[in-house]
């Protein structure tokens, strides 16, 4: 009688190739692992995902901007239930999807530093599709801050007093993975923590405080669909992605 198997349907940029150099360093002198089986194509992923999934099971909601693969530990089990072929495959050959994010700088920021920001978020290969100067009122710049500091007044009031006090620059940028992207950019909150990690951190060059740290951006996928809806709504230049309402959880 077999022993049993995990099957594991895995999803990440460019997933092929990050699963088969993680399984080689995995297995390396390590003898008493079971043996792994890896799909090396999307053509080989879709032909096993269909024995052992559903599509319900492996595409659900509206964040599909990665690559899915397979990995499937030996011995193989029995067929299991069959899926929609033709939508799951070209869920697989789609590839990494365009998504939007918001970054606003804040007031005395992008009025001295705009020519070096719009130059690394080139080199970092965002794309800009929207861009606007605006003065923000209370409500919109309470509606940015974390949710645990919305529980505390003073923190709400300090923040708020800064943000209101000037311009402020919002852009909606766009590329694969933006949401990640452009938080690994900015770093902590803190000028000072993102400072001690990485001085080429965004916050650790422009911030100054914890209030006067430089950047907001969209944390989430789902932050960031309401930014641009707040920000943006009159709609953006770029004529790839999904429109803002299909991009809604």
């Amino acid at each position: 009688m077999c022993s049993p198997v995990l099957v594991c349907a895995l999803r990440g940029i460019d997933a092929f190739r990050a699963l088969g150099a993680a399984l080689q360093g995995w297995t390396q002198g390590r003898d008493s692992l079971p043996q792994a089986l890896m799909a090396l194509t999307p053509e080989v992923t879709f032909r096993q995902a269909i024995l052992f999934f559903t599509e319900a099971d492996l595409v659900t909601g509206k964040a599909q901007h990665t690559k899915l693969t397979q990995i499937c530990f030996s011995p193989v089990v029995g067929e299991s239930w069959r899926c929609r072929a033709e939508s799951l495959f070209s869920f697989l050959q789609a590839g990494a999807q365009l998504l939007c994010t918001v970054l606003l700088v804040k007031p005395g920021v992008w009025s001295r530093g705009l020519p070096r920001i719009l130059r690394d978020l080139h080199l970092e290969k965002f794309c800009v599709v929207g861009m606007k100067h605006l003065e923000l009122g209370v409500a919109a710049a309470a509606s940015l801050l974390p949710c645990e500091l919305q529980q505390d007044p003073a923190a709400v009031e300090a923040h708020c007093a800064y943000l209101t006090s000037g311009t402020a620059l919002v852009l909606c940028l766009q590329r694969p993975n933006a949401v990640k992207k452009l938080m690994d950019l900015l770093g902590p909150e803190d000028p000072q923590l993102a400072q001690a990690l990485d001085p080429h951190l965004w916050r650790a060059q422009y911030g100054t405080s914890t209030v006067q740290n430089g950047f907001y951006g969209s944390r989430s996928y789902a932050m960031a669909v309401q930014d641009v809806k707040l920000f943006f709504p009159e709609g953006l230049c770029c004529a790839q992605g999904q429109p803002v309402q299909e991009q809604e959880v």
